[in-house]
């Protein structure tokens, strides 16, 4: 057992990471549970794609709304407080969902508000959580860190959660939100056990808002390695939203899954993102940051070919695959990237500023997802995505090299 804890997290990093660690896996099963659930919950109550779309749409909108100032509160105040209070605020619009859906009284419009609630209360939990791990291990720790935690991320959030998420679904609709309430508590109860270094600001020393979120906005304009990286995250997150947006709606009427297939789907792309787990350190010495983000990018214009050409589950669901193995390894190495480069006082409001970025694209992606579905059927998003990323990788191939040497900047030159 001890060889075992061992493994998933070596005692060099620390009994606080540990806490952190049990913490962002608790959640990551309850996230994951919503991920095959809440699809399927705003379908039960619609079939029309711009409603369904509408449910994405409003899941990433809140980092638009309130992501900045998120940043600039991870930076101002206690971290640790943040993640507890909010997921206890997470754990109290679970409820009142599942009370809507056991008294009869749930709607496409309660679940779409839900949506934004839950959203916007992640926000501030996931952009303060990503501040606490440089403060717990060393920047030569952070690779191996940031893998324990996207590990935990891909089995359960990708993996195990949707399937038994789609499971518990088809049992009782209350039932996937009623276990991820348990969850986000565990996870609240875990994070408050983690000992942090001091940090925040004094109030006599907060500037105004305004003013840190511009100071975050141009140290990133001014770092060549996380200036591309929001770029180009943001401008493939519009292709990418625009075409997943309608998902569950291909996977029904496209590849002819019902709920529990459909969360076949984030298995298969979870099982390829252990691949890319356990193949990461092996590529990562063979082939240069900038040539892996090129490959990647490759890779996910591809994909939405495939998708727009695939009628069936055999031809898809290598696809999804071969896509779970380049999401990891794309977000491990982003996410390393910009934790080595950024100041420990810019941590928060940098991470909003990228986080800006994911979900500006999701935003616009998820908006265009749906008027081209009406439009052109559950297939047309994805011939979209296709065209566009096609195009986007032309406009940034170059552009990659600046982070091909980011894995040694801590500042800006």
């Amino acid at each position: 057992m001890i060889r075992v804890l061992e493994t998933l997290s070596p005692a060099r990093l620390g009994t606080a990471f540990r806490w952190l660690l049990a913490s962002s896996w608790a959640t990551n099963l309850g996230d994951g549970l919503a991920l095959a659930a809440g699809p399927l919950l705003i379908a039960s109550q619609t079939h029309d794609p711009r409603l369904v779309s509408l449910a994405a749409l409003l899941q990433w909108l809140p980092q638009m709304l309130f992501g900045l100032y998120a940043g600039v509160l991870a930076d101002r105040l206690d971290r640790r407080l943040i993640v507890v209070t909010v997921n206890l605020v997470r754990a109290v619009v679970l409820s009142l969902l599942c009370a809507a859906i056991l008294t009869d009284v749930v709607s496409a419009g309660v679940v779409l508000a839900a949506l934004f609630l839950l959203g916007s209360a992640e926000v501030f939990a996931d952009n303060t959580t990503s501040t606490l791990l440089p403060m717990l291990v060393g920047r030569q720790d952070l690779a191996i860190a940031n893998a324990r935690l996207m590990g935990g991320f891909i089995v359960l959030n990708q993996l195990a959660g949707p399937a038994l998420g789609a499971a518990l679904f088809a049992a009782g609709a209350a039932s996937p939100f009623a276990a991820e309430v348990v969850l986000v508590l565990a996870g609240a109860g875990l994070v408050s056990r983690v000992a942090l270094p001091p940090h925040g600001r004094p109030p006599e020393e907060r500037g105004h808002l305004r003013a840190d979120v511009a100071e975050a906005v141009r140290w990133v304009w001014r770092h060549p390695a996380v200036r591309t990286l929001v770029v180009t995250i943001f401008s493939f997150n519009i292709t990418y939203g625009a075409a997943w947006s309608v998902m569950v709606l291909y996977a029904g009427e496209r590849l002819g899954l019902g709920p529990v297939g459909f969360g076949l789907i984030t298995t298969t792309s979870a099982i390829g993102g252990i691949a890319g787990t356990t193949s990461y350190g092996w590529i990562t010495r063979r082939v240069s940051l900038g040539d892996l983000m090129r490959i990647g990018l490759v890779v996910e214009t591809l994909t939405h070919l495939a998708l727009a050409l695939a009628t069936s589950p055999v031809v898809a669901l290598p696809v999804f695959f071969v896509f779970g193995a380049h999401a990891f390894i794309w977000g491990t190495t982003s996410t390393t990237v910009r934790q080595r480069a950024v100041p420990q006082e810019l941590q928060g409001r940098v991470g909003s500023v990228n986080m800006l970025g994911v979900c500006g694209g999701l935003v616009i992606g998820a908006g265009l997802g749906g008027l081209l579905a009406r439009e052109g059927g559950v297939t047309a998003p994805f011939w979209f995505a296709f065209a566009g990323s096609a195009v986007l990788v032309v406009l940034l191939w170059r552009q990659l090299t600046h982070i091909a040497h980011a894995d040694q900047q801590a500042e800006v030159p």
